[in-house]
């Protein structure tokens, strides 16, 4: 009999399921719905929401579909691994109907809030005990919405994070772990527990906090009621969840002190793993539990996101084709024009407040535009040396703070399909960069065999990742690559001084 292992990642574009053989380690099947892209609600400018019962309604499509095209047999599936988009946060009421949208983490509203709370906590307690300021994370949105819709707050039962609302759906318990509370800015790191003063600071009710599991772990097991929606067998086991960068690190086995992992989906980010609670004076790359992390043996990941990655790329792809062009067409238009598009410069900071730019609504913006000589393949590849500069700007944020980067994992997926945004970053930060076969919704079916058993230690979950190809970075490339992102780098400085 096969032993089987499910992984769903719930993401802001699109739910993922993935079956893993975990006697090879290879994925069997993989299916993500919908066919396009989620939509996020923005009612007001800087918002954005999404309705939980949608990515629900997703994961029973996903689940099915895999499950009946592997053709699984009762008994084979032995775990339920979730990954899920980060800081969004889901209200439920005693009968675990959904009270509101969810505030996804693009959402800007409560940038404020957190900016109060960071002076009044105080730096000499925010940086060394919460490694970050509270910003615009899951608990300053809730506080928002105690502030802003008090009859919602007065129903609220308990609070959760995308993933720990979709392991309610499927077992009917409702759960969180030690990484999902630091990354909504409710861990005390030096107290190794919930921050009781975040909790006071926000007039937060510490009874609306989920219990706390480990990452890997038995987390409830899938009721009949599940099992009729979704086609996953009743009884069989939640047994891991993660948010999705930890996840993502995980899943390409980034795991030790100086291994980094990077991801240029709907947002672009870099993950860098560390034992010692590192964190930034201006907090512009935030630092979380990380999924194996222990008491006796700590883990952090730090992490520094760009929202406008992905999302930018799809914009210009609507934008110049009208839906008829194709991503790797453009990859090669882009590929036509020179390092440093002939001086267009793309700003991608579009898409909320930017972390790496303390919270600040930046904006995208378009420079240097020449109608005589600029066209389709300068702004493509503008856009993509703009996001590279971006995630650069972030990554010497973490060499400042003296994290050791030199070598980068990611999948082969989404904008690391293109040879342009490879060869950019990988010579813009000189870095080697390692491609493989594999994404979020497989890392998490692994982390479920960790947490039902199935594999004895994280060296065994990892039979079967292929390592798909290795880019080493060329050192006469480095200086027009370094050209590029210091005209970036002053382009954004003179667009900051023109909003102060």
């Amino acid at each position: 009999m096969r032993q089987l292992l499910l992984g769903l990642d719930i993401g802001s574009s699109s739910i993922k399921a993935s079956l893993l053989d975990a006697d090879t380690g290879k994925s069997i099947v993989s299916k993500a719905f919908p066919e396009e892209e989620m939509v996020i609600n923005s009612p007001l400018e800087g918002w954005a929401e999404q309705d939980p019962e949608t990515w629900w309604k997703y994961i029973q499509q996903a689940s099915k579909f895999v499950l009946k095209k592997a053709n699984v047999k009762a008994g084979e599936l032995k775990g339920i691994g979730i990954a899920y988009q980060m800081h969004g946060l889901v209200l439920v009421d005693k009968d675990q109907n959904v009270l509101r949208p969810s505030i996804i983490w693009c959402d800007s509203r409560a940038v404020s809030i957190g900016e109060k709370a960071f002076k009044e906590l105080g730096e000499e307690y925010c940086l060394p005990h919460l490694l970050n300021s509270p910003g615009n994370f899951t608990a300053s949105k809730l506080r928002w919405v105690i502030e802003n819709e008090p009859e919602i707050a007065s129903k609220i039962d308990k609070i959760m994070l995308p993933g720990d609302f979709i392991a309610m759906k499927l077992t009917g318990e409702i759960l969180t772990s030690e990484t999902g509370l630091s990354e909504g800015i409710f861990w005390d790191f030096k107290e190794n527990g919930i921050s009781e003063k975040v909790l006071e600071n926000y007039k937060i009710n510490k009874a609306w906090l989920p219990k706390v599991v480990p990452s890997y772990s038995i987390q409830g097991k899938v009721t009949s009621e599940a099992s009729q929606l979704t086609g996953i067998e009743a009884g069989v086991s939640v047994s891991y969840r993660a948010g999705d960068q930890p996840n993502n690190a995980f899943s390409l086995q980034v795991l030790k002190p100086g291994e980094l992992a990077t991801t240029a989906g709907t947002s672009g980010t870099v993950y860098g793993v560390c034992d010692t609670p590192l964190y930034d004076p201006l907090s512009r790359v935030n630092t979380f539990v990380h999924v194996n992390h222990t008491k006796e043996k700590p883990s952090y990941g730090v992490l520094l996101c760009v929202n406008g990655t992905g999302i930018l790329n799809s914009w210009i792809k609507k934008l110049l084709g009208a839906g008829k062009i194709e991503y790797e067409e453009m990859n090669n238009l882009g590929g036509s024009a020179p390092i440093g598009s002939g001086g267009l410069t793309f700003i991608p900071f579009g898409n909320g407040a930017e972390r790496i730019m303390q919270n600040k609504q930046v904006g995208a913006h378009l420079l240097g535009l020449d109608l005589l000589k600029h066209d389709k393949k300068h702004m493509i590849r503008a856009a993509q040396e703009g996001i590279v500069s971006a995630l650069t700007f972030g990554f010497r944020i973490m060499q400042d703070m003296g994290m050791d980067l030199k070598t980068v994992k990611a999948g082969k997926a989404n904008m690391f399909l293109s040879p342009i945004f490879r060869k950019t970053f990988v010579h813009m930060n000189k870095v080697v960069l390692e491609l493989y076969d594999t994404d979020g919704a497989q890392g998490a079916a692994r982390g479920a065999g960790i947490g039902v058993g199935l594999f004895s230690n994280e060296t065994e979950a990892f039979q079967g990742l292929d390592l798909l190809e290795t880019i080493e970075p060329n050192e006469q490339f480095f200086e027009p690559y370094e050209e590029v992102y210091l005209h970036w780098k002053n382009q954004l400085e003179k667009i900051q001084k023109l909003k102060i």
